[in-house]
């Protein structure tokens, strides 16, 4: 346990500032999860600012940041030339 007046004021913030991060982090995994279940390519550019916000504050290193939109770039073009070939099949 902290002793000294700074170090508990320390531990209270931590404990603060992990919460909300936890509860951000939260928020985006279950936005990405929606994403990929409706394919809705409407919310990849809310996910990708949530994604940047969270790089500039520091609760994801830039790498991470950078991983995820490449991810998810990756699968909504896949999704787009599925939909695209499930049309062409549909005229045809």
């Amino acid at each position: 346990m902290p002793i000294l007046k700074s170090a508990k004021k320390a531990l209270r913030q931590t404990k603060r500032r992990t919460a909300a991060n936890k509860a951000k982090i939260k928020l985006l995994k279950e936005e990405i999860k929606k994403f990929k279940k409706r394919g809705n390519l409407d919310l990849l550019p809310k996910i990708y600012s949530m994604v940047d916000k969270m790089v500039k504050v520091h609760i994801f290193h830039k790498n991470k940041g950078k991983r995820l939109k490449s991810q998810l770039a990756i699968f909504a073009k896949a999704k787009a030339a599925k939909e695209k070939q499930k049309e062409k099949k549909q005229h045809s």
